[in-house]
């Protein structure tokens, strides 16, 4: 049953994603004395080829000095248990 409600939880929070897409995507700014939309294509709100390169490409991690001494410690610790 706890998985099941996760599940919920997050069917709810792509449905209030997608209210909030929907009120962004109908964002307007004025210009003037008139209301002009803020997206003037799909391309500007959403922008699947840029998207897909940043999926691609791996990003190299920034290993931090704390985490670089716990993954020493955790290297350790399992060569002594073989």
């Amino acid at each position: 049953m706890k998985a099941y409600r996760l599940a919920r939880v997050d069917k709810e929070y792509d449905m209030h994603l997608q209210a909030w897409l929907n009120h962004a995507v109908t964002a307007t700014k004025e210009q003037g004395n008139k209301h002009v939309p803020v997206y003037k294509s799909f391309k500007d709100f959403f922008d699947y080829e840029k998207r897909l390169k940043e999926v691609e490409k791996p990003k190299r991690s920034i290993i931090t000095p704390h985490q670089r001494k716990m993954a020493k410690l955790a290297a350790m610790v399992n060569k002594e248990r073989g």
